[in-house]
């Protein structure tokens, strides 16, 4: 992945909004390179973890360029995290290096009383004083900002946003050869989807695996990424608007905010100059997409993949459209459906998801994960539920930790959320088993409402009626709760485990 066929022209790298902050393809190298010469002075080399601590803003990007150049492994972490979870991270992973921001400052200065074996030697803060820590990027004002010598391609060093645990960190062996011979993971992906002239919109935190790949491998091609500082939904059809976007990579929860906005804010936006979006990290409801799709077009593509990297799928919207709830198909190798026994299932039987042929990776730390994500064929999973149907099409059923057992029936909540989620009333909405004595664990729903004047008891039952209308009884929830927010990641995914000790 390199960007310097790039340079020269002026052209704009990275557009931060709201702020308009822009930096250049020649500002965003001449920024990495000197942050890799400044690596290299403290005796960081190929292997070694730099930890980032910051929100979406003008630094990011040239941080992990940097590392990516200087054979390093770089850990974006999640920015909502306390300093004793952020400090689990950096000790997991071995940081050698820690950069923060002045926004994260707070978690940072808790960090030194949470590591066991006290901070890294090297510690840098952008636009911000700390002691103890070198003020970023005054403190590699003096290096070249031509490339180091020794150039070789890193990695990111993705930790699992931990819904069911503490997170795990997902690490692939690097590839030991020089950036120009390391292809990106979506660099092919790319180069079939947009163009020279695209303008590419990553509303998502860079912490995510998704947005930093793809925000790169868009760099890497010459395109220009609008960064989102927080994704805001009318703010997100402003910036489509603005700088004319053609691209976006989202996440259903996204979707779902936009098409709940007033028809009367919706329509006052252009979102014409979009040609293509994709979608993925959590299902999307299928109504849901269909909205969408009406409103965009047939615009709106699909790909099922996790952040071990193991296999992923795609379908196209209009593929979409002839096969709907679908994520497609296998870019690359096989996708095979197992039970529980690990005997290969027929089209239209729900099993766990393997892949075969996909990225090889292991969880930092956890031989035990590790050797449970693979099979006797050596084919990996991530614990995900789907079917294939007969043309060979995968369909996510759930996640296998959130399939809820009732009196002896397997019932995977993921159908009466998606359910629940159509309902103009509701924003967002969780389904999950609570203990029951009579029937082992009894159904639960949780509804975060557009307009909080409806959280009512009587809402309640009109909704349960009106959900039982629409799926069998048994999958239904025996009773909904409400609450204000929903704890769910920026990349959609429900961190269930609280819902479940709140309401057990």
């Amino acid at each position: 992945m390199q960007i310097r066929e790039h340079l020269g022209s002026g052209k704009p790298a990275i557009i931060l909004y709201p702020s308009g902050a822009v930096i250049t393809f020649d500002d965003l190298e001449a920024r990495a390179n000197r942050l890799a010469h400044f690596f290299r002075q403290h005796g960081l080399h190929e292997g070694d973890v730099v930890a980032i601590l910051m929100e979406n803003n003008e630094h990011m990007h040239a941080i992990m360029w940097a590392a990516r150049r200087a054979g390093l492994y770089y850990v974006p972490i999640n920015t909502h995290l306390t300093a004793a979870e952020a400090a689990y991270i950096i000790d997991n992973s071995g940081a050698s290096a820690i950069i923060g921001s002045a926004a994260l400052r707070k978690t940072c200065e808790g960090l030194e009383a949470e590591l066991p074996n006290g901070l890294p030697s090297l510690l840098m803060i952008a636009d911000d004083d700390l002691d103890g820590w070198l003020r970023y990027p005054e403190c590699v004002a003096d290096q070249p900002d031509t490339p180091i010598d020794d150039e070789i391609e890193g990695d990111l060093l993705q930790y699992s946003s931990g819904t069911t645990g503490r997170p795990k960190g997902i690490k692939r062996e690097l590839p030991h050869v020089p950036p120009s011979e390391a292809p990106g993971l979506m660099s092919m992906l790319v180069s079939v989807w947009m163009d020279s002239e695209s303008i590419y919109l990553s509303p998502a935190p860079l912490y995510h695996t998704a947005p930093s790949v793809w925000s790169m491998s868009v760099q890497a091609a010459g395109i220009p990424t609008v960064v989102m500082e927080k994704f805001d939904a009318e703010g997100c059809l402003d910036a489509i608007q603005k700088y004319r976007v053609t691209h976006g990579q989202f996440v259903p929860a996204m979707f779902t905010r936009m098409l709940k906005l007033p028809h009367s804010v919706r329509d006052s936006y252009d979102v014409s100059s979009l040609k293509r979006v994709i979608h993925a990290a959590a299902p999307c409801p299928v109504e849901i997409k269909k909205q969408m799709i009406d409103w965009w077009g047939p615009i709106v593509d699909e790909y099922y993949a996790s952040s071990e990297a193991h296999g992923s799928t795609l379908i196209s919207a209009e593929e979409w459209l002839a096969h709907p709830g679908s994520v497609g198909k296998p870019m690359t190798g096989a996708v095979h459906i197992l039970d529980e026994d690990g005997n290969e299932l027929p089209p239209g039987q729900a099993g766990e998801i393997y892949f075969e042929g996909g990225h090889t990776f292991e969880y930092l730390n956890d031989p035990e994960k590790t050797a449970k994500s693979r099979d006797r064929h050596g084919w990996t999973t991530v614990g995900d539920i789907g079917y294939l149907d007969e043309e060979g099409y995968l369909y996510l059923t759930d996640r296998r930790h959130h399939m809820i057992i009732s009196g002896g029936v397997n019932i995977y909540p993921q159908e009466a959320e998606n359910m629940l989620i159509t309902h103009p009333k509701v924003l967002d909405a969780a389904v999950f088993g609570i203990p029951d004595d009579e029937m082992g664990q009894s159904v639960k729903g949780v509804v975060q409402t557009v307009d909080p004047a409806d959280a009512t008891n009587e809402f309640a039952d009109e909704l349960l009626g009106w959900l039982r209308d629409r799926l069998a009884h048994y999958k239904c929830p025996r009773s909904i709760s409400f609450e204000q927010q929903l704890p769910r990641t920026d990349t959609g995914k429900l961190y269930k485990h609280e819902l479940i000790a709140k309401y057990s």
